[in-house]
């Protein structure tokens, strides 16, 4: 575990008195779990309007998405480090510092990301070509590939402003501005599809120049905010702009681990698809829709994730392990609740909710199994999910990277196992989660219990 942060009267304004443990879980989680759902919304809207092209171009979308999913992860680093960094900053009361620390990952975020997007660009093609997709699947999904790489440099600074403003405790105007993009994505995007309005018909590349012109009006807005200042931390001024590399150094010591976790858990599901992707195209576009679908149950979970990763980090810079240890199970207990919810709703609802996508049988029928295989995994996905946020909180983010993606790759190699040798399909593959879900939430589990307690004991000066 990191050493917790010292110095609570350094620079700058003290942090303001914090109300319950509860009322701070449910002030960061409901707004982050709003921002995922329309965030997930503008998936499954753009999914249903390219589903209207042809079966081909939603599996083609579907492809180069996967791929996307992979490159975000490969810059994650900057911002779960910095998240982490600025909410221990923030806890102790050094605001001056979680500044800095804001204005170099936004930094440091441009400069790594803009040889990646010339590079994914180039690399577009060969990288879809490995899915081993049919011609016309590849085409689309080269040319929207080509288009999000060219872009990813906003949609990396927009994660960068809003994990900064979570660790300062404020997950309601990231939201907000989420809000206002994706009601604009909804018209652009189907513009620019269709040839609505005046646009261009560009077919399934429209969805991408869509969402990229609305993240794009979400980015500028969210960086205007955060110039103005929240929580009495602001990005404004002339100082710390020049790239540091002591900064970029004590990001990504926290950042590497939660990154590299990230690329292998992108790279397990880019694996999944491509295994998918050898049972056929209408198992590929059923693939694609039930992902999206199944986003909605995750919701929860991944916003009091957020949130356990906010206050714990808190927590640790004003030296209150016990305050951390409370917020960290009230958020596991409500993802519980609530993902096993949405588990049971997923699963009664699975043929109506494929049906809105696709009439195609094959399709419709591939889909409601996986949908309601995986529904049955949701409680044991909230618990890792949010055990998982808490370590990193802690500045842990190497026991999330080991025990996620060995429970991920293991069940990998169990599903090509299935579907290569067994003859399994689309359910067999997300049938093994039922598997290894349970374990990797209680191995998590166990895990934050024992920081917690060593945390306790080098608070109090006590032996084990």
């Amino acid at each position: 575990m990191n050493e917790p942060a010292t110095g609570a009267a350094a620079a700058g304004p003290t942090a303001p008195p914090r109300p319950s443990a509860q009322k701070r879980v449910f002030k960061l989680a409901w707004p982050v779990i709003g921002e995922s759902f329309l965030e997930t919304l503008l998936m499954v809207v753009d999914t249903w309007m390219v589903a209207q092209l042809s079966t081909a171009a939603i599996a083609g979308v579907g492809a180069s998405v996967q791929v996307l999913f992979f490159v975000i992860a490969a810059l994650g680093a900057l911002s779960v480090g910095s998240s982490v960094l600025v909410a221990q900053a923030y806890g102790a009361g050094r605001l001056v510092e979680a500044a800095r620390l804001a204005r170099q990952s936004i930094v440091w975020s441009i400069i790594l990301s803009l040889p990646l997007a010339l590079t994914g660009y180039f690399l577009a093609g060969p990288v879809i070509g490995l899915f081993g997709v049919e011609a016309d699947v590849a085409r689309i999904g080269r040319e929207y590939l080509q288009v999000t790489m060219a872009t990813v440099v906003v949609l990396i600074v927009l994660m960068i402003g809003g994990g900064a403003l979570r660790g300062l405790g404020d997950s309601q105007t990231p939201m907000r501005v989420t809000a206002l993009a994706n009601f604009v994505n909804v018209f652009l995007t189907y513009g620019l599809i269709f040839g609505a309005a005046g646009l261009p018909a560009l077919g399934a590349v429209g969805s991408a120049w869509g969402t990229f012109l609305s993240r794009l009006l979400a980015a500028v807005l969210l960086l205007i905010v955060m110039w103005r200042g929240r929580q009495g931390v602001s990005i404004s001024g002339r100082s710390n702009w020049l790239p540091e590399i002591g900064a970029a150094t004590s990001v990504l010591r926290i950042g590497v681990p939660a990154a590299l976790e990230q690329l292998l858990t992108s790279a397990a599901f880019t694996s999944m698809t491509a295994i998918v992707a050898t049972l056929g195209t209408a198992a590929l576009a059923s693939h694609r829709i039930a992902f999206n679908v199944l986003s909605l149950s995750f919701l929860p979970g991944f916003g009091f994730a957020i949130a356990a990763t906010a206050l714990v980090g808190q927590s640790v810079g004003a030296r209150e392990p016990e305050e951390g240890a409370e917020a960290a199970a009230i958020a596991t207990r409500w993802a519980v609740v609530w993902m096993a919810g949405m588990g049971v709703v997923s699963y009664l609802l699975a043929e109506p909710i494929m049906r809105l996508f696709s009439q195609e049988a094959a399709v419709v029928d591939a889909g409601v199994a996986a949908v309601r295989v995986v529904a049955l995994a949701q409680p044991f996905w909230a618990v890792l999910f949010v055990q998982s946020g808490a370590l990193r909180g802690m500045g842990n983010t190497s026991f999330p990277l080991r025990a996620n993606t060995g429970g991920l790759w293991s069940t990998m190699i169990i599903a090509w196992l299935a579907v290569n040798y067994l003859d399994g399909g689309i359910a067999h593959v997300w049938g093994v989660f039922l598997i290894t879900s349970p374990v990797m939430s209680i191995v998590l589990w166990r895990r934050f219990r024992r920081a917690v307690g060593e945390w306790s004991d080098e608070e109090t000066g006590t032996d084990r």
